[in-house]
């Protein structure tokens, strides 16, 4: 019995070394997000994180740099690389622990995050399904045969099960990758990496059909007093959707410069109206802390005119649904750091939920951030309605960003519309004098409001002289006030 005994202790005291010897030779890890093609953030404080055996010493070497952590009691380790000037040339990186990690062909630049529903998702091989653009050049099959030697691009797949996002990893801009990727992604990058001639990094991560609660964190929502009823239900939702389901897989395990955020469809289908400016609140604000940035770039995309009210959905558009929810859009800019395109004028086919103009897309977007973020003396605004004065009979409206106000197509401007104190409203005409818009209408003798593209079919024609659309805009909509991390409410 003794023998035995002293057989199993030694046994047992054998499997123990194995096990203790199998932890500490684990191989060091790093989330796909880090891999060979990437594009590291410049003049940034650099993070890189990863997985080993708890208490292991992990040595970063890069660029001149070396860095050292410790692995944590849950196996996560993160160092963090001074700022680093941009660099075209290909380098290396090694990660050593008890294994070495070596990652190649690495450019440092900017890198953006494109995230949104499925006209951010929207290919550059165009599915089958989109309409084709019926004016200008469909640039997408030039692009499709060229290397972009100076663009790299990581496509996030829809899994929302993995706790590091599920995806091929970097790969250089080229081939069926590209092919697989964010139209308006590239065409961004193409126009940033043109007018910076730096290295651009873009990350797509999008969902088709999905609304923007699953994007949010849940800690986000609970931060707000617009979503306190919420806060009482179990488990926890927001309009009946859980937050964060896209957010834990899809979002969080990547590092970023600035986001493109192209979504909002779904959300008008349910009626969102001005609640959604609370919920871009909730997702800007929690990427923000969740990323330790309070100005990150926040830029978006205004939904396009569509023919809701032919949809058979569970709530009944009406002709309105779609410029209220534009209104919410736009009052989300006072959140600061944010940006918005315009895109009424890229529609051919308002049965198409999906504008084919990418390349377009993608450009205003580009001079946002080239304005914003990059200091270029560009125009990246249309026309934004400022105030209203009445003389007479006329409608006098004041608008920011118009310098050289112009009718697009050289027509009579269009979609504009005038009541009286009777709220009755009639179409009214519209004339350019200077900076402002005069608009009248018979039978308004004292006007009170004025509407501009307040429909979901509107295509307007007003921009300033570098062709950017006028935002629609009601003269009397709801204010709603920003205040950081507290909702006030609309007026």
């Amino acid at each position: 019995m003794i023998k035995q005994a002293m057989k199993v202790r030694t046994l047992f005291i054998f499997l123990l070394l194995i096990a203790s010897q199998t932890i500490v030779s684990a191989a060091v890890r790093l989330p796909k997000i880090l891999g060979n093609n990437m594009v590291l953030q410049r003049e940034k404080p650099l993070p890189i994180w990863g997985w080993a055996s708890a208490g292991e010493q992990v040595t970063v070497t890069f660029a001149g740099q070396q860095k050292t952590a410790k692995a944590d009691a849950e196996g996560t380790w993160k160092v963090t690389f001074d700022p680093l000037k941009a660099n075209a040339n290909p380098q290396e990186m090694t990660i050593a622990g008890s294994d070495t990690i070596t990652l190649s062909n690495l450019l440092i630049g900017e890198v953006w995050l494109c995230s949104g529903q499925s006209n951010m998702e929207y290919t550059m091989k165009l599915h089958p399904k989109y309409a084709r653009p019926a004016k200008g050049i469909d640039s997408a099959a030039v692009a499709l045969t060229k290397t972009h030697p100076g663009i790299r691009i990581f496509k996030v797949e829809k899994e929302r099960s993995n706790p590091d996002v599920t995806s091929t990893g970097w790969n250089e801009c080229s081939g069926e990758a590209l092919e697989a990727f964010s139209a308006i992604g590239f065409y961004f990058a193409k126009d940033i990496q043109r007018e910076l001639n730096v290295p651009i990094g873009v990350i797509s991560s999008s969902w088709g059909g999905s609304r923007i609660e699953p994007w949010t964190p849940a800690e986000a929502y609970k931060a707000l007093p617009a979503f306190a009823a919420a806060l009482q239900s179990e488990p926890f939702k927001v309009d009946e959707v859980e937050p964060g389901k896209n957010y834990r897989s899809m979002i969080k395990p990547l590092a970023l410069r600035g986001v493109l955020w192209y979504q909002g469809e779904s959300n008008c289908m349910q009626h969102d109206g001005m609640r959604y400016a609370d919920k871009m609140q909730a997702l800007i604000e929690g990427w923000r802390k969740e990323w330790g940035n309070e100005q990150l770039p926040f830029y978006s995309v205004m939904i396009a005119p569509f023919l809701y009210t032919k949809r058979n959905d569970r709530l009944p558009h009406t002709p309105e649904t779609l410029p209220e929810f534009w209104e919410a859009q736009t009052q989300s800019l006072k959140i600061p750091y944010t940006g918005m395109a315009v895109v009424t004028d890229l529609v051919d086919d308002l049965g198409d939920i999906h504008p084919s103009y990418k390349w377009e897309i993608g450009r205003r977007l580009a001079l946002i951030a080239l304005a914003k973020d990059y200091d270029k003396k560009v125009v990246s605004q249309g026309p934004v309605f400022k105030e209203m004065k009445v003389k007479k009979r006329q409608a006098i409206l004041s608008f920011d960003h118009a310098d050289g106000l112009k009718s697009l197509d050289g027509k009579p401007l269009s979609w504009f519309s005038i009541a009286g104190a009777d709220g009755q409203f009639k179409p009214a005409i519209a004339k350019i004098k200077g900076d402002k818009v005069i608009v009248y209408a018979e039978g308004v003798r004292k006007p009170a409001i004025v509407r501009f593209a307040w429909n979901e079919t509107a295509m307007p024609n007003l921009s300033n002289k570098a062709g950017l659309p006028a935002v629609p805009f009601c003269t009397d909509a709801l204010e709603w006030k920003y205040t950081k991390n507290s909702f006030i409410g609309a007026e």
